[in-house]
C-alpha cells in the first residue's frame, strides 16, 4: 500500500461566525451529527495542554500505570472538573498527531505521515496554505499562541525559516525549533568540564555518585558563585547549578578567567535549548534558553495569558510540554515532592532507571501544569488540594497527549513491542479531557469514539467557526460536543483512523536504518536521535562495528538490507519494523491493522516488498483488551469476522483513497489555475530550496515545477 503524494496544502480560512456559544445541542442536530451554533455571545478563551509521550498505560486518571505510576494531582483536577474520553485515537508519531490536531485532516492529506527530520522537505510539513486552528481562532477574534514543543515544520527545509510558526497563523510564539524537532542529545561533558559520556545525565553529581559537593558555578553571562551540597542531597551542588543555567567546575574555586573556556554554546536535552521567539533566536547564554524545558514553557505562557487577561479580546493558546520525550534527564528538585526518590546516579539504560526518570518528569510536568493554572486563576486550592475553577474563568481547558509511549517506557499490561511509532493501541490509543463552561455535569466519563481530529472541530466550534465552509480541502473532523449534553451517547464516529509511513525526501530518500536490541526501525530521523534511543546506526555517516564487525561507512536504506549484511557476516537477523501502518476501527471494537514494508526473508536471505493485515479485537476496559500478536484473529474468519474484516478493509481503503492526486496544485485549493502561478513565483521569491511548490520532489523549487503548473493548468481535482 503506498501513501498518495502531493505537493502541499493551501491557504483559506474556512468559516462564518456561528450565532453563539456555551449552549446545549439541539437533540435533532447532535444526532444528525452537525455542529450547530451555540446559544450565547461570549466567547470563552481555550487552553490546549498538549503533552509528549505520555500513553494511557503511565496515567493514574485513566486506572492504568502499572505497579508505580506518578500521582499527576493537577491532571486529576481536569479529570475531575471535566468530561474524560476513554475511548480517543491519535496519530502514531509526534509531527503526524500535531499535524491532525492543528488541520483537522489525516495525514496522508497533508503528506505528514512521520515525526519530522532534517532531511524531510517542505512537502512533508504543515503548510501555510492550510486554514490551520490558529487561522479558525484568529478569524474568530481570537489572539494566539503556542508555546514549547513545534514540530509540524524544520526550519532546514521550510521557506520561512525561524518564522515558519508564525506563517501557519499563531500570533505568538515562544518555544522549541530544534534541528531535530526534540530535545538535542545530552552533553555528557557537563559544559565541557569533563570527557565525552563521563556526565550521563548532563551535570556534575555530587560525591557519593562520583563527582564533587563543591565547586565554581560559571554563569554563561559572566559571574561566578561557590556553591557546595552535603553529600546525602538530593540535589547535589552540580545539579542545583546546572539547573539554574550556569556550568559547575567541581572542586573549584571561582577565578577571574576560569568561565572563559567553558562550552556554554552545548545544547544539552531539556535543559540548554535553542529557544525561539517568534522568528528571533534567542542565544543559549540567555537563561531561558538554559531553563529546564517545562519551567520555560510555563513561565512564558503564564506571563502571556496575563497580559491577555487585560484585554477584551478572547484567547486561545496551546502549552505544547516536552515531558518524556528522550534523551531522558531527571527533573529539577523543585519540581517534585519532598518525598520523592533520589534520582542521582540513577543509569537512564536500565528499566528501572528509565521508569524512575519517565515517572519523575511526568510529575514535573503535572506540578508545572499546576503552577499554569494556579497563576493565571484557573485552578485554586482547597484543603491542600487543586481545584480547577476554568468554568468560572470562562475558559475551556483541553488535554491531550500526542502518541502513545516510548516502547522501553510502556507500562504493563500494555504492549511495549507495539507502542509508539505503530498503530497499535499502545501507540495511538491516548488520554483526552475537556473541562470548562461547555461541561455540564464534572467529573463524568464517556466511550464515544473520538480521533485527535476532532479537537479541530470542537475548538472551532467553541469560537463560533464552521470549519468546512469556505474551505476547500476536506475535513476528517466529526463533532463532539453532543458528547457534553448526553455522555452515553452512541459513538458518533462509525470508524477510527490512524497512520504512521514515510515523510517525503529528495528524490525518493528514506530515514536511515536503525537496529534496536530486538528488532530494526526506520522511525529515528538521525544517527543521534537512534542512538540517543540505545539504537545502533546504519544509515549514512555510519561508524562503529556490529557484533565486532565495521559497519559499512555509506549504510543501508532499508532495514531488511541491514539483516541480509547481519546474516552475511555471521550474525542473528532481527525482526523489520514496518515503514507504514495504518489501523481502522469500528465502534464494536473490531480493529484493522495493515502494515506495510520492506521486510526480510530469512529462507533466502533477501528483501520482499511485503504488506500484512490484521484483524483484533480491542476493549478499552481495566484491564484493557489490546491488539497483541497473540490476540490477532486467526483465519479462516468466521462469518462475522468476515464481514467485519471486508467493512474495515473497505472503510480504510476508501479513505486512502479520497484524496485525489492532483500535480500542479501547490496550495491544494483542488484546482491547478492562475493562483498557482502566483502562490509558485511567492515561494521561488524565498527560496530555489525546497517549498510547497516542489511538485517533482527534487529538494528544489525551480522552472521545472513550473512547468509542472502550465501542463496541468486548468485541471480540476476536488
Amino acid at each position: 500500500m503506498s501513501m498518495p503524494s502531493k505537493s502541499s496544502t493551501a491557504a483559506w480560512l474556512g468559516g462564518l461566525l456561528l450565532s453563539a456559544l456555551l449552549g446545549c445541542f439541539s437533540t435533532s442536530a447532535a444526532m444528525a451529527g452537525s455542529s450547530p451554533p451555540l446559544s450565547t455571545n461570549t466567547k470563552p478563551n481555550v487552553l490546549l495542554v498538549l503533552t509528549d509521550d505520555i500513553g494511557m498505560d503511565q496515567l493514574q486518571t485513566y486506572g492504568y500505570g502499572g505497579l508505580t505510576a506518578p500521582p499527576t494531582p493537577s491532571l486529576q483536577s481536569i479529570s475531575a472538573a471535566g468530561l474524560t474520553f476513554r475511548n480517543a485515537w491519535t496519530m502514531p508519531a509526534c509531527s503526524t498527531a500535531r499535524g491532525v490536531l492543528y488541520t483537522g485532516r489525516y495525514p496522508f492529506r497533508t503528506n505528514l505521515l512521520a515525526a519530522l527530520g532534517p532531511d524531510d522537505l517542505a512537502n512533508s510539513m504543515i503548510s501555510p496554505y492550510e486554514n490551520t486552528l490558529p487561522k479558525v481562532m484568529n478569524k474568530a477574534g481570537y489572539t494566539t499562541a503556542l508555546f514549547g514543543k513545534f514540530h509540524v515544520g524544520l526550519q532546514g527545509n521550510n521557506p520561512f525559516g525561524l518564522g515558519m510558526v508564525n506563517a501557519l497563523g499563531w500570533d505568538y510564539f515562544n518555544g522549541w525549533l530544534d534541528e531535530t524537532g526534540d530535545p538535542s542529545s545530552i552533553d555528557t561533558t557537563a559544559g565541557g568540564v569533563g570527557a565525552t559520556g563521563q556526565y550521563p545525565l548532563g551535570y556534575v553529581p555530587g560525591s557519593r555518585n562520583g563527582g564533587a559537593d563543591s565547586g565554581a558555578c560559571y554563569a554563561a553571562t559572566g559571574g561566578c558563585k561557590v556553591m557546595s551540597s552535603v553529600r546525602q542531597s538530593k540535589n547535589p551542588a552540580g545539579r542545583a547549578c546546572r539547573d539554574s543555567g550556569g556550568i559547575f567546575v567541581p572542586k573549584s574555586a571561582c577565578t577571574k578567567n576560569g568561565g572563559a573556556n567553558l562550552a556554554f554554546s552545548n545544547l544539552s536535552a531539556h535543559y540548554v535549548s535553542p529557544l525561539v521567539i517568534n522568528d528571533k533566536a534567542v542565544p543559549v547564554t540567555d537563561v531561558r534558553s538554559r531553563t529546564f524545558r517545562n519551567i520555560q514553557q510555563t513561565d512564558a505562557a503564564i506571563s502571556w495569558i496575563k497580559q491577555q487577561q487585560s484585554s477584551r479580546k478572547p484567547w486561545f493558546a496551546t502549552v505544547a510540554l516536552a515531558t518524556v520525550h528522550t534523551p531522558m534527564q531527571p527533573p529539577p528538585v523543585s519540581t517534585l515532592p519532598a518525598d520523592a526518590p533520589d534520582s542521582n546516579g540513577v543509569d537512564p539504560n536500565t528499566t528501572p532507571g528509565r521508569i524512575l526518570i519517565a515517572n519523575q518528569m511526568i510529575q514535573a510536568m503535572d506540578s508545572e501544569m499546576g503552577r499554569l493554572f494556579l497563576s493565571t486563576g484557573l485552578a485554586t486550592k482547597k484543603n491542600g488540594k487543586l481545584v480547577l475553577t476554568a468554568t468560572a474563568a470562562n475558559t475551556v481547558v483541553i488535554y491531550v497527549n500526542d502518541n502513545g509511549s516510548l516502547g522501553s517506557q510502556v507500562r504493563q499490561p500494555f504492549d511495549p513491542k507495539r507502542s509508539k511509532g505503530t498503530p497499535y493501541q499502545t501507540g495511538v490509543w491516548t488520554p483526552m479531557i475537556v473541562a470548562g463552561p461547555i461541561v455540564k455535569t464534572p467529573g463524568q466519563e464517556t466511550a464515544g469514539m473520538v480521533n485527535i481530529a476532532d479537537l479541530y472541530e470542537l475548538i472551532g466550534t467553541i469560537a463560533g467557526q464552521d470549519v468546512r465552509r469556505n474551505n476547500p480541502r476536506r475535513i476528517d473532523s466529526v463533532p463532539m460536543l453532543p458528547y457534553f449534553n448526553d455522555i452515553n451517547k452512541p459513538s458518533i464516529r462509525k470508524f477510527d483512523f490512524t497512520l504512521v509511513g514515510p515523510n517525503i525526501q529528495a528524490n525518493g530518500g528514506m530515514n536511515g536504518p536503525c537496529q534496536f536490541p530486538s528488532s530494526c526501525s526506520q522511525i529515528p530521523v538521525t544517527k543521534s536521535v537512534c542512538e540517543d534511543n540505545g539504537g545502533v546506526w546504519f544509515g549514512k555517516q555510519a561508524t562503529g562495528t556490529y557484533n565486532n564487525v565495521p559497519i559499512p561507512p555509506d549504510g543501508f536504506t532499508y532495514c531488511c538490507q541491514v539483516q541480509v549484511w547481519v546474516k552475511d557476516n555471521g550474525g542473528t537477523p532481527l525482526s523489520v519494523q514496518p515503514e507504514t501502518g495504518v489501523g481502522v476501527r469500528d465502534d464494536q471494537g473490531f480493529k484493522l491493522v495493515r502494515n506495510q514494508m520492506n521486510d526480510y526473508d530469512a529462507d533466502t536471505n533477501s528483501c520482499v516488498q511485503s504488506t500484512y493485515d490484521e484483524l483484533y479485537v480491542v476493549t478499552e476496559g481495566k484491564p484493557p483488551v489490546l491488539d497483541r500478536e497473540d490476540l490477532m484473529i486467526p483465519e479462516p474468519y468466521t462469518q462475522v469476522q468476515q464481514q467485519k474484516f471486508d467493512q474495515l478493509t473497505a472503510y480504510m481503503n476508501k479513505v486512502l483513497a479520497s484524496e485525489p492526486a492532483c500535480p500542479g496544485d501547490g496550495n491544494d485549493d483542488g484546482i491547478v489555475n492562475a493562483q498557482d502561478l502566483w502562490d509558485f513565483d511567492r515561494m521561488r521569491h524565498l527560496t530555489d530550496g525546497s517549498s510547497w511548490y516542489d511538485l517533482n520532489e527534487d529538494g528544489l523549487t525551480n522552472t521545472a515545477d513550473r512547468q509542472i503548473i502550465l501542463q496541468n493548468f486548468g485541471h480540476i481535482c476536488k
